[in-house]
C-alpha cells in the first residue's frame, strides 16, 4: 500500500475514515436520509424521486448495523474512496512530496466533506464520477475488451446514482468525439446500456413517473434573479468556500495537456454553463453542481504540487475552511454550537412525543414524506404520507405503502399548524396537531382527468372520468370531486368542487372508469395556467388524482 500511498496520506485518510463513522454513529438523520432510507425496506429498481443506488446503499450497510452508523456506512466508505481516486488522478512525478497539502485541499471542499458521510444520492454521484475518470484514463491508455466491459459498469454505476450523471457522460463524450468511431467505446455503451435495462424497464412499468415529475409536473416559480441566477453564483463560492479565488483561477487559466484532462475541462466548463442556463428558469440548488468537484479536486490538486504561490494559499485558506466545517460537524451532533435549528436536532424528541400521544398505532402525514421516513425510522412503527392538492408526488405516491393502513385505527398528523384534535410537542417546542380516525379508509390512487389534446375553458361542459385501479370496488358515494387551478410554474392557486357527481348508490369496479359530465367553473383569485382533476374521499382533502392541463379561462 505504501507504494500507492505516502505513509502520511494513509495515516490522515485512516484517520479520516474513523471519524466519519464516529460522526455517522452520534449525527442524528437529516429528513433526505430517512426518506432514502425508506426507499430502502422495499429494494426495487427504481423510486419515484431518484434511481436506485443510494436504496442499495443503505440497505447493504443498515443490514449490518440498525442504526444511523448503518445508514451511512457505505457512504463513509465511499468517501474515503473517493478520495483515494482523486489522488490516484493526479498526475506529479513528486506527488508523495505533497500528500498532507493534498489531504487539506481535498478536506477543505464542503460538499466532499459532508457527502464523506451523509447518505444521499450525491455520494455515490461523487464517488463513480470519479472511478468513472479513473478507468476512463485507462481505457485512453489501452483500449480493450475488459476496460470496455468496466467503463460501461461505471457509466451504469453514474446512472443508477442520479439522474444528471447522463451531463458526466456526454461531456467527456464531447471533450473527445472521436469515441464515436471508437469499437470499443461503442462496446462500452452497449454494456452501459444492458446493465441499465432494469431500471429503465422499471421507468417503463411506473409509466415513466420519475421523468414525468423532474421535467413536467415538478413545481416551479417565476424566475427572480435574486432566488436563481444570483444563487447560481453564490453556489459557486459555497461549493470551495474561503479558497473559491484561487479555485477558479487556477481552473480558468488551466491549459489541458492530453484527453483526461481535457475531459476534466470539459465537465467543468458544461456544467457550469448548463446550470447557469438552468438558471433562468429555476433555482440551481447547490448539490447539483457538485460533480465539478471531482474535476475541479484533481486540477487544483496537480497545480498546487507546480506553483508554491498557489500551494501556499490553498494551505492557508484550506486550513481555515476545515476550521469551519469541523465547527459545522460539531454541531451537527451538539446543537448548541450550530448556527441556529438544523434538521438533524431534536428528530429522536418529537418522534417520541408523537409515538406517546399516537399509542403506537400508524401515523399518517398530512403532505410530508419527511416526516413520515423520519417518523418510521426512530418510532420502527408504520407511517405513511398522505398527499394531496397542495403538496406534490413522491415514493409514497406510487409504492402501495396506502395499504398499510386501511381499516385501521391512525393519527393523522395535520400539516403545520392547525390548531384541531389534539397535538405533540415538535423538535422546537411548537404545537402540532392531528387526530384520531377509525377505521380509515382513503382510495388516492384513484385515477382522474378531463379531455386530452385540447384547451380547457372556463365556462364550457366537460367529462370528468375517473379509472379504478386497485383490485376492490370503490363506493362513489365516499368521493367527491374537483379541479384544482395551477398557475404558470404549476403551483396550486385554489380548489372548487365541481357542479355534478357520480351516482352515490354505484360502485367503481376494479379496472373500470366512469364519466361524469360537469361545466368547468372559472378561478376566482387569478388567472390559472393549468388544471388538474382531483378527488377527494371519506372527508379527506383534494388528492393528486389527474395531471396538470391547459385552461383557458
Amino acid at each position: 500500500m505504501n507504494k500507492l500511498l505516502p505513509k502520511p496520506l494513509l495515516l490522515l485518510l485512516g484517520g479520516l475514515f474513523a471519524i466519519n463513522l464516529l460522526q455517522a454513529y452520534a449525527t442524528e438523520l437529516i429528513y433526505d436520509e430517512a426518506y432514502y432510507w425508506y426507499y430502502s425496506q422495499n429494494l426495487s429498481w427504481g423510486y419515484f424521486d431518484h434511481p436506485p443506488m443510494v436504496a442499495w446503499m443503505i440497505a447493504l450497510g443498515y443490514s449490518l448495523f440498525h442504526n444511523e452508523m448503518g445508514v451511512r456506512l457505505v457512504s463513509c466508505l465511499m468517501g474515503t474512496g473517493t478520495a483515494l481516486l482523486i489522488w490516484s488522478l493526479v498526475r506529479h512525478p513528486d506527488k508523495k512530496m505533497f500528500s498532507r497539502e493534498f489531504f487539506v485541499w481535498i478536506l477543505s471542499i464542503t460538499l466532499l466533506h459532508a457527502y464523506g458521510f451523509l447518505s444521499l444520492p450525491d455520494t455515490p454521484l461523487l464517488f463513480f464520477t470519479a472511478l468513472f475518470l479513473w478507468v476512463y484514463r485507462r481505457f485512453l491508455n489501452q483500449p480493450g475488451l475488459w476496460i470496455s466491459i468496466a467503463l460501461g459498469v461505471c457509466m451504469a454505476a453514474l446512472m443508477y446514482s442520479k439522474y444528471h450523471a447522463a451531463l458526466v457522460i456526454l461531456f467527456v463524450l464531447f471533450s473527445n468525439l472521436r469515441l464515436l468511431k471508437n469499437r470499443y467505446a461503442w462496446l462500452a455503451l452497449g454494456v452501459s446500456l444492458l446493465c441499465y435495462l432494469p431500471h429503465l424497464h422499471w421507468l417503463y412499468s411506473h409509466d415513466f413517473v420519475s421523468l414525468e415529475f423532474h421535467l413536467f409536473e415538478r413545481p416551479n416559480q417565476p424566475y427572480n434573479f435574486s432566488k436563481f441566477t444570483l444563487g447560481f453564483l453564490l453556489n459557486l463560492l459555497a461549493l470551495f468556500g474561503l479558497t473559491f479565488p484561487f479555485v477558479y483561477k487556477t481552473l480558468f487559466a488551466f491549459r489541458p495537456g492530453n484527453k483526461l484532462e481535457k475531459a476534466l475541462v470539459f465537465l467543468i466548463y458544461g456544467f457550469l454553463i448548463f446550470f447557469f442556463i438552468s438558471s433562468f428558469q429555476r433555482r440551481v440548488q447547490t448539490q447539483w453542481l457538485v460533480v465539478i468537484s471531482i474535476p475541479a479536486a484533481i486540477i487544483v490538486a496537480q497545480c498546487l504540487m507546480e506553483q508554491p504561490a498557489l500551494r501556499k494559499w490553498i494551505w492557508r485558506l484550506g486550513l481555515a475552511n476545515i476550521v469551519v466545517l469541523v465547527w459545522l460537524r460539531l454541531g451537527l451532533v451538539y446543537e448548541p454550537l450550530f448556527p441556529g435549528q438544523f434538521e438533524s436536532h431534536g428528530n429522536k424528541v418529537w418522534v417520541g412525543n408523537l409515538k406517546t400521544l399516537s399509542e403506537g398505532v400508524p401515523v399518517v402525514f398530512e403532505n410530508s414524506y419527511r416526516k413520515a421516513s423520519m417518523y418510521a425510522f426512530y418510532a420502527q412503527k408504520p407511517s405513511i404520507s398522505m398527499n394531496n392538492a397542495y403538496y406534490r408526488k413522491d415514493q409514497y405516491t406510487i409504492d402501495g405503502s396506502e395499504a398499510l393502513v386501511q381499516g385501521k385505527r391512525v393519527f393523522y398528523a395535520y400539516k403545520g399548524i392547525s390548531g384541531k384534535g389534539v397535538f405533540y410537542l415538535d423538535e422546537k417546542g411548537e404545537k402540532k396537531y392531528g387526530i384520531f380516525i377509525d377505521n380509515f379508509t382513503s382510495y388516492r390512487a384513484l385515477k382522474a382527468g378531463l379531455p386530452e389534446g385540447e384547451t380547457l375553458t372556463a365556462g364550457e361542459e366537460y367529462s370528468f372520468w375517473i379509472y379504478n385501479p386497485y383490485e376492490k370496488n370503490v363506493p362513489l358515494r365516499a368521493l367527491r370531486l374537483g379541479v384544482a387551478y395551477l398557475d404558470a410554474s404549476k403551483r396550486l392557486n385554489e380548489v372548487h368542487p365541481i357542479d355534478a357527481q357520480p351516482d352515490p348508490e354505484k360502485v367503481l369496479m376494479p379496472g373500470d372508469t366512469v364519466r361524469v359530465r360537469f361545466t368547468l367553473p372559472k378561478a376566482v383569485n387569478a388567472d390559472p395556467e393549468y388544471l388538474r382533476a382531483v378527488i377527494a374521499e371519506n372527508d379527506l382533502p383534494f388528492g393528486l388524482n389527474g395531471k396538470a392541463q391547459r385552461i383557458k379561462q
